[in-house]
């Protein structure tokens, strides 16, 4: 089978490899759809390096049909049309049995410890079925859509972590993929306005064709001065940082009212160190937080917004490759080229 195989920093090679043997526990995976994250950029960059032990597979946000069925895993049938929950949690530390398995201290993941989503086939270990992190999709989505559940769960998570309630103005910033999967759900939170900046003109553009109320360029007007006139001074009540820029941490503290919740959504390169502004937090009682990856819960809570048609997913997919062209892929996303592209193995 073909796999698109990650070696080094800047290095990733499409090669004839082995299909995965599986145990009588274990299932095989025929990737249909993998879409690539700016995550898989910044292991492919070298900047994440966390988990990842080359040779590896990377790709985390995958759907296909199963293959084949070890013999004492129930539940299954050959064809059946999937999605994969890339992170797998212990389910036995102290973040799992406080419901918290996203940040599980024991976490391996697919497109990590084990082979992901760019390549043809992809064995499940035990312990991902036994958690349930293969989940049926049904007929109505079509592979491309089920691969962007992962994503949108992550947002999902961000979302309640941010707590948008009927009627809160809400700042994201950066409207790529990330920034426009939380505009949907701001709006079916009930948010009553919801501003949006971002440098690319076509992106605004789109943000306002999903419902943004109002579409800020910052390199033309000053973000928390427009903030402000917005909200009579106020600040906004929750602020989502889906780009992963630590020099402007301030303004988003700046922009957001009183007891407000700034979500540090995005992850940053490196170490992603920052000034801050401690006494912005202090005497306005900010609250500033971050949101990690997805649980089971998050991904089936993702799942029914895109099966029940409350999300769509297929504006933000820009882009679709074969494997073959995974550079091509990659090199589009890192240059912030479109929107999402899928790799389709």
């Amino acid at each position: 089978m073909k796999a698109a195989v990650f070696y080094s920093p800047g290095v990733i090679k499409v090669e004839e490899i082995q299909v995965p043997r599986i145990s009588e526990r274990e299932l095989l995976i025929r990737v249909k759809a993998c879409a690539v994250c700016g995550t898989d950029i910044r292991i492919f960059e070298g900047k994440k390096t966390k988990g990842i032990t080359p040779p590896a597979i990377i790709g985390h946000e995958i759907a296909g049909t199963v293959e084949e069925i070890g013999d004492q895993v129930t539940g299954f049938e050959i064809g059946d049309r999937v999605a994969v929950i890339p992170v797998i949690p212990c389910l036995r530390c102290y973040y799992c049995l406080k419901g918290a398995e996203n940040i599980c201290a024991h976490r391996t993941a697919f497109g990590y410890e084990y082979g992901g989503g760019f390549q043809e086939f992809m064995r499940v270990p035990e312990a991902a079925v036994r958690a349930g992190n293969v989940v049926p999709i049904g007929n109505s989505l079509s592979f491309e859509e089920a691969s962007l559940v992962e994503p949108l769960a992550c947002c999902y998570n961000g979302n309640q972590r941010s707590a948008i309630r009927p009627g809160d103005v809400v700042l994201i910033v950066g409207a790529g993929p990330i920034g426009l999967m939380h505009l949907q759900l701001a709006r079916l939170s009930g948010a009553g306005r919801i501003l949006v900046s971002e440098l690319i003109a076509a992106r605004r553009d789109l943000a306002a064709s999903m419902g943004a109320d109002r579409t800020i360029d910052p390199r033309s007007v000053d973000l928390v001065s427009v903030v402000m006139e917005e909200t009579n001074g106020r600040g906004v009540d929750a602020s989502i940082m889906a780009m992963g820029a630590p020099e402007i941490v301030n303004d988003l503290i700046k922009a957001t009212r009183k007891g407000g919740i700034v979500n540090l959504f995005a992850g940053f390169s490196g170490e992603g160190e920052t000034q801050i502004h401690a006494n912005l937090l202090h005497y306005n009682e900010v609250i500033l937080t971050g949101t990690a990856s997805a649980s089971r819960h998050h991904f089936h809570q993702a799942m029914s917004l895109v099966s029940s048609r409350r999300i769509d997913l297929l504006p933000l997919i820009s882009h679709r490759f074969s494997l073959s062209d995974v550079h091509k892929a990659l090199q589009v996303v890192k240059k912030g080229e479109g929107l999402k592209a899928i790799v389709f193995p």
